[in-house]
């Protein structure tokens, strides 16, 4: 293949047809083949430029290539990138003093990807339930809530709520009771003695952006603290600014005995991803009870601190909750006709339509936007928390032209 003679669209069209030959067909992106980033734009090979609006599901809230995090990610490199956990390195215990802090909690288990995280705070649920609640072996028992998106797992899809994550997947892990989203007195219905633990996003994000009703987080911990239950918040899409807070729990005034971490924790640099819990539940971890080669790795480790000093010392967390609003007042006019609904909270709005929404994202790309369709119906808009109003004000005359 000779790149210098052929034209980028040439080049974009054999690069689909190579992935489309020996890629898994596990994906539906759109025709898009980005060759560089910065900030809040992607570029293609042809040098077309694309505002991001979906920041690779919340991963990329400080932006594309953020020079901070390249700098703590090339100077980690050059000294030790991997010791894994049979030896300390010098950048661990720093991590996780510094994200207990953040949180407020006691005690932090890193890992690599939201799942990985997810599979880490329900081991710590069981473990606790059986040596703290005393709940007879075997029979400890995990709520979660119809349309709930923890991750990809044999064990997690065996309690979504999605056909298609299930199909063809099974036997499934035991152990999971589902109520709905949002229904107090079904949560309150399905606890047992058995229960150790009701896991929950703050907001649905893969559903669609489901925001939960006024006043259900609230209840739900009281009546979790009431039960003896534990409260475990992913936040790994809505925290760490997404929401115009560092986490979505914050306004409800919940504060969860986990949380469960990712994404944005390593701004796009690395797959960093943590579990932080109070300290009689991660206490029972032992040597040997659970792990990962690359969990707390310093590449990892430096580069998540640094992603966590740009969200603060930016004001990342307070430019979406000032951006969010202003992008809910604009884009609140479309609702009506091909609109069903737009919601959201800081720069992660749903916006549901009466069909399909691929079309319609499709059309956004051709005109320089970035997004994807959820749950067919939904276009979700989460740009980078670095952007600008300006900038965020074309992407609403776009989103405009396309829907309106």
């Amino acid at each position: 293949m000779n790149t210098e003679t052929e034209t980028a669209p040439d080049l974009a069209s054999e690069l689909l047809e190579i992935e489309e030959e020996f890629g898994a067909h596990n994906y539906h992106p759109l025709p898009l083949v980005v060759e560089r980033a910065q900030g809040v734009w992607v570029y293609d090979h042809a040098g077309k430029r694309y505002l991001d609006c979906l920041s690779a599901y919340s991963a990329l809230n400080q932006g594309h290539a953020h020079p901070v995090l390249l700098a703590a990610f090339i100077e980690q490199a050059h000294k030790v990138t991997l010791t894994s956990r049979a030896f300390h390195n010098d950048q661990l215990p720093h991590f996780c003093e510094e994200l207990a802090d953040l949180t407020g909690l006691d005690v932090v288990l890193p890992m690599n990807s939201g799942a990985e995280a997810v599979e880490t705070a329900i081991k710590a649920a069981r473990r606790w339930g059986y040596q703290r609640k005393l709940i007879p072996a075997g029979e400890a028992q995990v709520i979660v809530c119809d349309g709930n998106f923890h991750g990809r797992t044999t064990t997690i899809v065996g309690f979504s709520s999605e056909p298609g994550y299930r199909q063809d997947f099974g036997p499934f892990t035991p152990g999971f009771v589902t109520v709905p989203y949002g229904d107090l007195e079904a949560l309150r219905a399905a606890i047992s003695p058995h229960t150790c633990a009701f896991l929950v996003e703050p907001i649905q994000c893969e559903a669609g952006i489901i925001l939960p009703p006024p006043g259900y987080l609230e209840e739900a911990a009281l009546l979790c603290r009431e039960q003896n239950v534990l409260f475990l918040a992913d936040e790994i899409q809505t925290g760490l600014g997404r929401t115009g807070a560092w986490f979505a729990c914050e306004y409800a005034g919940v504060e969860p005995d986990i949380y469960i971490l990712g994404k944005a924790l390593s701004g796009g640099f690395y797959p960093v991803s943590a579990v932080i819990g109070r300290r009689e539940v991660m206490e029972l971890f032992t040597p040997g009870s659970h792990g990962s080669t690359y969990g707390g790795n310093p590449l990892g480790c430096a580069v998540s601190r640094a992603a966590l000093r740009v969200l603060r010392d930016e004001r990342l967390v307070e430019r979406a909750a000032g951006l969010g609003v202003k992008l809910l007042e604009a884009l609140k006019p479309l609702e009506g006709g091909l609109v069903r609904e737009v919601r959201g909270r800081g720069l992660l709005v749903g916006i549901e339509l009466i069909s399909a929404a691929r079309p319609y994202c499709e059309r956004l790309m051709e005109r320089g936007v970035l997004c994807k369709e959820t749950h067919d119906l939904v276009i979700r808009l989460a740009p980078p928390l670095i952007i600008t109003e300006e900038e965020m004000l074309w992407m609403v005359e776009q989103v405009r032209a396309v829907l309106g």
